[in-house]
């Protein structure tokens, strides 16, 4: 937790390396403080296929699932210092947005919570 899943047009990736994209991600989420640095997943998915508006050409799109606990303004603070750096990387891109997601902590489960050994029900168990 957290995780930045990044669509974008095919053609982003001519103007730059997904390492590029995903780092940019990765570094301003570190940056926030808001998470631990070895909980931070980023992914990138690209599209053959897609339309947008007339005389829009490309487009990325980042999805950010957090768990919930953060203020409005953390969050927002958050979506826009990824929206900022992905504008200085991408400046000619048609579409750029961001929204942050909250997962909801009762709902929520992973490996280290079914862990039988996880009397503290710890999401961190074992990492």
């Amino acid at each position: 937790m957290p995780h930045f899943i990044i669509e974008c047009s095919q053609d982003i990736l001519q103007q730059r390396t997904p390492d590029e994209i995903m780092d940019a991600v990765y570094h301003v989420a570190q940056s926030t403080n808001l998470f631990a640095v070895n909980d931070i997943k980023v992914r990138l998915q690209p599209y053959h296929y897609y339309r947008l508006g007339e005389g829009k050409k490309n487009f990325l799109h980042v999805f950010g699932y957090i768990m919930q606990g953060r203020s409005t303004e953390q969050k927002a603070d958050l979506s826009k210092q990824i929206s900022t750096r992905l504008t200085e990387l991408l400046p000619d891109i048609s579409f750029l947005s961001v929204n942050i997601y909250e997962f909801e902590a009762a709902t929520y489960t992973n490996k280290a919570l079914i862990n039988p050994e996880n009397s503290n029900h710890d999401r961190h168990f074992g990492l």
